[in-house]
């Protein structure tokens, strides 16, 4: 239900990256120009931003609360090879036991015998290195939201204080151009 392909989150964090490098690129430009409507845009598209990052980091937390039976699924469709592969690198037979899902060959799980004298299952080691790395993807793509709030408050300010500049410039034009402090 909630198989999550390597493929799937790596062109989330394309368009996350691209995402945030265009805005990064529009409020430089926006911040140059007079006014305040471009700044009132930029906040619309933080607020896009935001809504994009909150919906990435929400489906990788998703998942991390199913990710022993989501690998499961994905570890049952690797070849056999694969399978033997990982058993060795890991030394383990089977994923939640010897039965499941084990491929017998390479020097860790020979045969049936040896799967089940060994005990130790792959689904352990497996779940603690990708544990660590979808904590850590997530923990970074949620931190980016501070980084996006911070931005939209700044924002504010700015259009703040641009809108007080131009009340002040058309205090002074009613005045004849003098300055009205």
């Amino acid at each position: 239900m909630y198989n999550i392909p390597l493929k799937v989150t790596s062109q989330a964090g394309s368009v996350l990256g691209i995402t945030l490098l265009a805005t990064f690129v529009l409020s430089l430009l926006v911040i140059l120009q007079r006014g305040t409507l471009g700044l009132k845009i930029l906040n619309w598209v933080l607020l896009a931003n935001s809504i994009v990052i909150l919906f990435i980091g929400t489906y990788i937390w998703v998942f991390t609360l199913h990710e022993r039976n989501n690998y499961h699924a994905i570890f049952g469709q690797q070849s056999n090879e694969t399978k033997i592969l990982i058993q060795d690198m890991l030394k383990c037979c089977g994923y939640f036991n010897a039965a499941d899902e084990v491929a017998f060959g390479g020097t860790t799980c020979p045969n049936q015998a040896a799967a089940t004298a060994l005990s130790n299952f792959c689904v352990t080691p497996i779940i603690k290195f990708t544990d660590s790395t979808l904590d850590n993807v997530f923990s970074t793509v949620d931190g980016f939201m501070a980084i996006v709030i911070g931005f939209f408050l700044a924002n504010m300010c700015v259009i703040k204080k641009r809108q007080e500049f131009e009340r002040f410039e058309k205090i002074d034009s009613k005045h004849g151009g003098h300055s009205f402090i």
